[in-house]
């Protein structure tokens, strides 16, 4: 966008980093979120235009319409994310390639969150998000929203509820590099214990393809079956480069530690979720190339 010297353009200017946060957090995809702040920025102009005077805070009103349009891409994404191949996991993006305003709150950041939001609403997703990440009291989010406080309240409590799985749940704890870097010693290894030993009956394994690279269509449920999973991938990735058949590095997105896990000619990006015991509970594989371009540009 053209610098302007005008109210609206220099509010979207100060504003873009924090608009980008919230719509990237609702939508799970930065590019659509860049989109929506690219159009946001076109309203403003327009309303500028057809009357100068009528906005007395461009910031509020720049939230307002960055959220409404974000519901609304949300909603005509649902049913193109109805027909994906395989289970969509979150684009991950490199912690640093992120606006600073964007990495106002690292939780409802994390890939984990991101993943469990999906679960929400349009509208609780946007009242999670706008109070949770952005610190936004109710009153202020029943007028983004065109609802009363009281049912704002709710969206809140509930959508909170839904992000912990359950009340006494705690939320997603960050990725433990000791525990990660076990998990691949394991797994290159071929030891299927030690894999063992870092998973639960409880832990789910998703990994996102999007028909593009090979990848499990559906989540993989239980540590018996995911190490033997990672035990199969390993001898394939062995058959690929005898010698390396797996190489990792550790890297930063969305505000979190993760790894790019390279093997039979591809890179991934994996992230691991925990419980209160340390323990995996939680394994998110990005692996659809299309989704990694802002995530691994500092291992290419």
């Amino acid at each position: 966008m053209t610098t302007v010297a005008t109210p609206a353009a220099r509010a979207w200017e100060a504003e873009r980093g924090r608009l980008i946060g919230i719509a990237y957090r609702m939508l799970g995809d930065f590019g659509h979120a860049e989109d929506v702040v690219s159009e946001v920025a076109i309203d403003a102009l327009r309303t500028e235009q057809a009357d100068a005077g009528g906005v007395r805070s461009w910031p509020a009103w720049l939230t307002t319409t960055c959220v409404r349009r974000s519901i609304d891409r949300v909603r005509s994404l649902a049913a193109v994310r109805e027909d994906y191949t395989g289970h969509w996991l979150p684009e991950p993006v490199e912690t640093s390639r992120l606006p600073e305003d964007a990495v106002a709150d690292r939780e409802m950041l994390s890939l984990a969150l991101l993943h469990l939001a999906e679960q929400l609403t349009p509208d609780a997703r946007a009242a999670v998000v706008l109070h949770r990440a952005y610190g936004m009291p109710a009153t202020e989010i029943a007028e983004i929203l065109e609802k009363s406080p009281a049912a704002v309240r709710q969206l809140i409590s509930r959508g909170e509820r839904r992000l912990r799985l359950d009340e006494d749940a705690s939320p997603p704890r960050a990725t433990d590099p000791q525990a990660l870097s076990a998990l691949v010693d394991a797994v290159q290894g071929g030891d299927l214990d030690a894999l063992l030993g870092l998973l639960t009956d409880e832990t789910i394994l998703w990994t996102d393809g999007g028909g593009v690279v090979s990848a499990t269509r559906n989540p993989i449920f239980g540590a018996e079956k995911i190490a033997r999973f990672y035990l199969g991938v390993q001898a394939k990735a062995a058959v690929f480069d005898p010698v390396h058949p797996f190489t990792l590095e550790p890297i930063d997105v969305n505000g979190e530690p993760a790894f790019a896990l390279t093997h039979s000619g591809r890179t991934d990006v994996l992230s691991l979720e925990f419980d209160e015991q340390g323990r995996i509970r939680g394994i998110r594989q990005v692996c659809n190339p299309h989704k990694l371009t802002r995530a691994l540009a500092q291992v290419a």
